[in-house]
């Protein structure tokens, strides 16, 4: 299994990691079996949604005396209320849920406490406004929640909520549909086929922006929707209109900036092994290129897809990384610290390209390579 830091938290967390759908299944028992076969095969970090008293209580009761295996990523205001969900901005409710939750988990703390599902911004400012980012920040002074996180499927919600310098952790929705599509309160919308009957071009640039701040500001992303629900390994049910493998919808997921883990929503044994396999696929079973440029209706045309096709340079140049820190800097107008330190430690820089235009050839997105490098050049000096 890889690990990779979670932002600036500190945790290094598998890069395959579990969403909570499947805990339900077999009458709760899944949940044991699920954080078993986890554990085994080195896969550390999990998210917990789910308000249902009997899913907390299968996962608290399945941790016991192995609690620090596990990176757990668990909702503050998911609440259980007559008998169902809720989602809740109530402080006094939210306090409630929270004392429950900590109590069924049979912990003393949660290592990234969620503020569930913010998806517009009049929400966000509720959440201000009601107490509910305050609780937070005071859950994490006690030590109670470790590290600070939101999840939401809207860009402008989380941009805005990155700038308060509060969040350390996004859950966001990140799959090669979603991406394409503009900010909408509406979750539904992003799924909705009117939306994808006239061609579509390029990644929405406020979704690229916020993979981009994400990196350069040290916000760690876990991903949710990473198969669209299931609909994009299913040729009739895609938007894309063909359908995608699981290996190809985690490495699009895993090769976007800032994202640190694949949330995957298993139901069974079966699913996470498969998600698990990712590890030892091959590059070829990977690689999402050939079927988004096949895609009909939808061009990611001129948009680096960090995706490496275009190598090997003789130069040896690793192009598809000068090209993130380019665009690294591009979002923030500026050359960050760190983007420049890491480009820096690049083995060979932009400067070196000797504009062959070989890499151009094998680009299957037409991206002016040679252009990119010529602007990192003088955007870095070498």
């Amino acid at each position: 299994m890889n690990y990779r830091k979670l932002g600036n938290t500190g945790l290094m967390i598998s890069e395959i990691g579990m969403g909570c759908e499947g805990f339900i299944e077999q009458n709760y028992t899944m949940a044991k079996t699920l954080l078993d076969a986890a554990e085994k095969n080195g896969v550390n970090y999990f998210d917990l949604y789910a308000s249902d008293p009997r899913v907390r209580e299968a996962v608290g009761n399945a941790m016991l005396g192995r609690r620090e295996k596990f990176i757990v990523q668990s909702h503050i205001c998911s609440i259980w209320q007559d008998g169902q969900y809720k989602r809740s901005r109530n402080r006094k409710e939210v306090e409630d849920g929270f004392e429950d939750m900590m109590r069924l988990l049979q912990t003393d703390y949660i290592d990234v406490g969620m503020i569930h599902y913010c998806d517009s911004i009049s929400d966000w400012n509720t959440i201000i406004h009601n107490g509910i980012l305050a609780y937070a920040v005071g859950l994490k002074k006690q030590g109670r929640i470790h590290h600070i996180g939101l999840s939401s499927h809207n860009p402008e919600v989380a941009l805005a909520a990155i700038d308060t310098g509060c969040i350390e952790v996004l859950m966001f929705s990140v799959n090669p549909c979603y991406d394409l599509q503009p900010a909408n309160e509406d979750v539904n919308e992003l799924w909705n086929e009117e939306k994808y009957k006239n061609p579509l071009v390029n990644m929405d640039p406020q979704r690229q922006k916020l993979y981009e701040t994400c990196q350069t500001l040290g916000v760690g992303i876990t991903v949710m929707k990473a198969f669209g629900g299931g609909d994009l390994l299913d040729k009739k049910l895609s938007p894309a209109g063909k359908s995608l493998s699981t290996y190809q919808c985690l490495h699009y997921a895993l090769t976007r900036p800032g994202v640190s883990s694949v949330l995957a929503g298993i139901h069974s044994l079966e699913q996470l092994e498969q998600c698990i396999s990712y590890e030892s696929a091959s590059d070829e079973e990977k690689d999402y290129a050939p079927a988004f440029a096949a895609f009909p209706n939808i061009s990611w045309e001129g948009h680096c897809m960090y995706c490496s096709h275009c190598a090997p340079c003789p130069q040896k140049i690793d192009i598809a990384s000068v090209t993130k820190f380019l665009n690294l800097t591009l979002a923030q107008k500026s050359v960050p610290e760190t983007v420049r330190e890491h480009y820096a430690a690049l083995e060979h820089h932009a400067g070196e390209c000797i504009a062959c235009g070989a890499c151009e050839k094998r680009c299957p997105f037409s991206v002016s390579i040679r252009e990119n490098m010529k602007r990192a050049k003088e955007v870095f000096g070498q």
